[in-house]
């Protein structure tokens, strides 16, 4: 307690003494120290679990024994979320970004370390997800509350969670490079030259820590690697498309899986023991999908693809080349099936290791079958490489750090090329068929999407429930034009909702509709409210995302449109209030 007393003195001390800019400096290289910190306690606890899991205990069959294992951790991981975390996982870059959006980029304190446990044993018992997700989010609610403790403004605390994000990813992968990317691409929306000095310091100090404490080189080693030839230019634009496909694929099948689960509601122990067994099933086939799957990628890397199909049940069947090719590609399609079941049905985990993983399969796919059919000699390695960058970087909307990563993490800088058509043809596929990134479309379907258009991102964080008026003057049907007449004299407002005695809206009034007419004194007691009443030419609900708001207002020219829930009015909402809010949040959130 006496050293956490001392530290928090030494750094309120400091936050007196340094300018703002300093401190901020100062405090993004505590955030990545502490990311980096957290990033080698969850390899070392997965390391740790799978050491002792898969170390010879001398069982009676002893493979199938493994197979227990991914159930265990599902099960177990459920279990201490349900009890430890009141059911709430928090994970992947959707919750940071709803964080930013929609809560101050306030995360919860249990994040800086929930994250690390749940997954290191769903990983570490053969949950078939990455690790770099959870070292994101625990970088970036360590970022965070950092910033709420010590009282940062909010495009403080901003900057300062997606440093920890940063750091997360250097840490993850000793790449500092990417993690930066990372931040900018995914996390930030208005990017300034301000922004990077602590991003830097941040990732660059995460790696650090990782790389001096772990003692690991190159994360994914290519032997086999050869020189660019630009005569495999037409196969890289192939592969490039290819990579584009299969992103849209495991988004799909992503989300599709996801939504199974979550009709499932209500069913955690269930849907870990389901996961679990489908899990299972899938590794007794496919045992390279046991864990992360770095392995792997490295057996494919130096040329031992018959690696992959050992300790399979299908094992024995053929050692054709064909057959081989066969799996391999069955194993790049059921990946995201794997990966999919086993965050969804309560594990915790992340996509990067499975899209690297994904992409990997399938540049050996590739290049093995044009190599088989004799069209030319391609470079399995190159290729292998190269489409795991196309693969992340699809499935992610970054393509700047999937190219960057790749490049980090493998030593294929001399790829740089390829990996920058390969990464950009597969980012504009996807694109096309999904404008949202896997992470960002759950969002996209309530209207909270970060963009890298600062006009939209800002508008998503406006919420329409806030902004309604309630402040008009109701009338009846049954109002006489004498009565409404009278009602405008003593109103400041220039719109009158006529609305029956259950409160549902019939139409609008407008000054505009009576002007002609409230002066003609033989129509006051001829004339009625139902008479003068107009429809509005739309409605809003108080949950209604800003988006769809003002889609209305430009569909529909009005200026104020009226709000209605579960069929009763409730007030409206005006463009001049949306645009004051606007300024508002503006002038508050732009990183300077």
């Amino acid at each position: 307690m006496k050293f956490i007393r001392f530290y928090e003195y030494i750094i309120n001390w400091l936050h007196s003494k340094l300018t703002k800019r300093q401190f901020l400096i100062f405090a993004s290289i505590l955030v990545g120290l502490s990311a980096g910190l957290a990033a080698v306690i969850l390899k070392s606890l997965v390391h740790y679990i799978h050491y002792s899991i898969t170390t010879d205990h001398h069982f009676p069959y002893q493979y199938y024994y493994y197979l227990a294992f991914p159930v265990i951790g599902l099960v177990l991981t459920t279990f201490i979320v349900q009890r430890f975390f009141k059911g709430k996982q928090g994970r992947g870059p959707a919750n940071i970004i709803h964080s930013i959006l929609r809560k101050s980029a306030i995360l919860p304190k249990d994040q800086m370390y929930s994250q690390i446990l749940t997954s290191a044993i769903t990983v570490g018992f053969g949950g078939s997800a990455g690790l770099e997700s959870p070292m994101v989010t625990t970088g970036s609610a360590i970022g965070s509350n950092f910033g709420r403790t010590y009282h940062l403004h909010y495009k403080d605390r901003v900057l300062l969670l997606a440093s920890g994000a940063a750091a997360g990813i250097a840490a993850a992968f000793d790449s500092p490079i990417a993690g930066v990317l990372f931040a900018l691409e995914v996390l930030l929306t208005d990017v300034s030259i301000t922004v990077f000095i602590p991003l830097i310091m941040a990732a660059a100090t995460g790696a650090l820590c990782s790389h001096i404490i772990l003692q690991e080189g190159i994360l994914l080693s290519f032997p086999k690697q050869l020189p660019f030839n630009s005569a495999n230019t037409p196969f890289y634009m192939v592969l490039g498309i290819l990579a584009g496909l299969v992103s849209v694929y495991y988004t799909r099948t992503y989300v599709k899986i996801e939504e199974f689960f979550k009709q499932r509601k209500g069913k955690p122990y269930q849907n870990a023991l389901l996961g679990g067994v489908i899990l299972s099933c899938l590794i007794m086939l496919f045992p390279t999908l046991f864990s992360e799957g770095y392995s792997g990628i490295n057996s494919l890397a130096e040329g031992r693809p018959e690696d992959i199909i050992r300790n399979s049940a299908l094992q024995g069947i053929s050692s054709d080349p064909w057959f081989i090719l066969i799996f391999i590609g069955l194993v790049m399609i059921v990946k995201v099936v794997a990966t999919s079941v086993t965050i969804n049905s309560g594990g915790n985990g992340g996509n990067f290791a499975p899209s690297l993983f994904t992409g990997a399969y399938l540049g050996y796919f590739f290049s093995r079958m044009i190599n088989l059919t004799g069209l030319t000699k391609l470079p399995e390695s190159n290729f292998t490489l190269v489409a795991m960058s196309g693969i992340l970087s699809g499935i992610m909307h970054a393509p700047l750090t999937g190219i960057f990563l790749i490049a980090e993490i493998t030593g294929g800088y001399n790829l740089m090329i390829p990996l920058m058509l390969v990464s950009a043809t597969s980012f504009l596929i996807m694109k096309y068929f999904e404008p949202y990134s896997m992470e960002a479309k759950k969002l996209a379907k309530k209207g909270h999407v970060l963009t890298h258009d600062k006009d939209k991102s800002i508008l998503s964080s406006l919420k329409a429930g806030t902004m309604i008026e309630t402040g008009f003057h109701e009338i009846g049907p049954d109002t006489k034009l004498r009565e409404l007449v009278d009602v405008v004299a003593h109103s400041s407002r220039n719109l009158f909702p006529v609305v029956n005695a259950n409160k549902e809206l019939l139409g609008v009034i407008t000054l505009d509709n009576i002007r002609e007419i409230m002066f003609k004194t033989e129509l006051y007691d001829t004339v009625f409210a139902r008479d003068l009443m107009r429809m509005s030419p739309a409605t809003l609900t108080p949950s209604e995302s800003m988006h769809s708001v003002m889609k209305k207002f430009d569909e529909t020219g009005a200026w104020n449109l009226p709000v209605i829930l579960d069929g009763s009015y409730l007030g409206f909402i005006s463009k001049t209030s949306v645009f004051t809010n606007y300024r508002q949040i503006l002038k508050k959130s732009s990183l300077r």
